[in-house]
């Protein structure tokens, strides 16, 4: 028997000796069970037994006689009767579940239910969004939700057209401040990018708090609400990866507050020793 019709047969949730008997009964056509082990290489104690079985499910005929003769079903029948013996198996299967049902709810749905009451959810540490659109949109969120301040850790805050209204909103209602890179750690260009756009900041939020970092900035990101206490805060970062485009790139979010209290604490102190508050001529 090839490889593709012996594939086929175990489709049919055929054991090796049924799928065997089968596929020679085909080939075959009416026999006898001694003639059909000499033929399959069947043992012949165990032949009648796999015989008796395909004929149990309707893939085969029994010819009565002295000696009885095995007649296989046209192939087109053979599929029709395994999906018929399927369904009727899913029909019993469900009513088994459905007389089961009430018992097995009682029984464990209390055990179930106990054990959810137990359970204290684990919170994730973050998730991720794409760096574009989305990180924008959650980092609008923040502005927005922000109770108590907002701080920033940013290149130059090149995205402020994307989440102007929300920092307007939260510069009207609590402290922000703005941890920027400085400038002699960027190229000639985007000094020049940085230098307008902390200008346009100065001019249109001078309540906005402003220092520039003199070392590296390894994450970049913004943080709203951090408690000492590591009870509260959310916040959105990515880390620095120079050579990966922003359209292959990822920013976590979390509202773990132990995490949130750590990037603040990293924040203070850059803002506090590594950092200068006027921005160097140009």
């Amino acid at each position: 028997m090839s490889d593709e019709a012996t594939a086929l047969l175990d489709r049919l949730g055929l054991t090796e000796y049924e799928s065997t008997a089968l596929s020679n009964l085909l080939t075959l056509g009416r026999t006898t069970a001694p003639n059909l082990a000499e033929a399959s290489g069947i043992p012949k104690a165990r032949v009648y037994g796999v015989l008796d079985e395909l004929a149990d499910r309707g893939f085969i005929k029994v010819i009565p006689g002295r000696p009885k003769e095995y007649q296989p079903k046209a192939p087109a029948e053979i599929l029709d009767r395994a999906a018929e013996n399927r369904r009727q198996e899913y029909v019993a299967f469900e009513r088994e579940l459905a007389d089961m049902r009430e018992a097995f709810l009682a029984e464990f749905g209390p055990r179930f239910a106990e054990a959810s009451e137990a359970i204290t959810p684990t919170e994730e540490l973050f998730h991720v969004v794409d760096v574009g659109e989305p990180s924008e949109t959650e980092t609008r969120r923040l502005y927005h939700e922000a109770e108590e301040r907002v701080n920033v850790i940013t290149k130059s805050l090149a995205y402020i057209d994307a989440i102007e209204p929300a920092l307007a909103d939260a510069v009207d209602r609590l402290q922000v401040d703005a941890l920027f890179l400085h400038p002699e750690m960027l190229s000639a260009d985007n000094r020049r990018k940085q230098a307008d756009l902390v200008d346009r900041v100065r001019s249109a939020y001078p309540d906005v708090g402003l220092r520039f970092s003199t070392g590296p900035l390894p994450w970049r990101g913004t943080l709203i609400d951090p408690s000492p206490d590591y009870a509260s805060g959310e916040a959105i970062f990515l880390v620095e990866e120079p050579n990966v485009p922003n359209h292959m790139r990822q920013a976590a979010i979390t509202e773990n507050g132990s995490f949130v209290a750590g990037l603040k604490r990293y924040f203070d102190l850059v803002w506090e020793h590594e950092s200068v508050a006027e921005y160097p001529e140009q």
